[in-house]
């Protein structure tokens, strides 16, 4: 379990709310939770894992072609 920690500097909520929304949305907590929403049948699991991956994969050699 990862612990996330923001500090609030000079009472400034606002600006504590959007840094922690920033860090769920990285770690991918918002997307696991819309995932566990609703069952999900394993060959469709299978299948978005590998899109996931490809995914994943084009982004690294895009990054290295340059």
């Amino acid at each position: 379990m990862v612990v996330l920690e923001v500090k609030v500097y000079d009472n400034d909520i606002e600006k504590a709310l959007k840094i922690l929304k920033n860090k769920l949305s990285k770690s991918g907590l918002f997307k696991e939770l819309k995932l566990r929403r609703a069952y999900e049948k394993p060959s469709v699991k299978r299948k978005r894992k590998a899109i996931e991956a490809r995914r994943r994969y084009a982004k690294v050699q895009r990054r290295r072609s340059y």
